[in-house]
């Protein structure tokens, strides 16, 4: 095995164990919350952890296979990620503001 295959394996063994360490903490983050936003950017996080485990693999592997597969995870990510944020949003507005579920419309007051 000559020097430059030596130093890609113990890159990515490296890259592969902080991948996992990563992991580990992102599920501790995940049980202990305390927020559900807390939950929801970890989730979107082990959307990116995944991604980067698949790169490594691939790497590795030395093959594209992975490619496609990374990028409808990244869009899901995204597309997730802005959802739970739109959500969260909404449901964390002022009791008096226009957008609250259940305030008032249109700046609508009392007649």
């Amino acid at each position: 095995m000559s020097a430059p295959q030596t130093v890609d394996r113990v890159l990515l063994v490296a890259a592969v164990v902080l991948i996992l360490v990563a992991g580990a903490l992102l599920l501790a983050r995940i049980w202990r919350g305390p927020s559900m936003l807390d939950r929801a950017i970890a989730l979107d996080v082990c959307a990116a952890l995944i991604i980067a485990g698949l790169g490594a693999k691939s790497a590795f592997a030395r093959d594209p296979f992975y490619f496609p597969i990374m990028l409808v995870l990244a869009f899901l990510g995204f597309t997730g990620s802005v959802g739970i944020a739109r959500f969260i949003a909404v449901r964390d507005r002022p009791p008096g503001h226009p957008d609250h579920p259940g305030g008032r419309r249109n700046g609508g007051g009392t007649s």
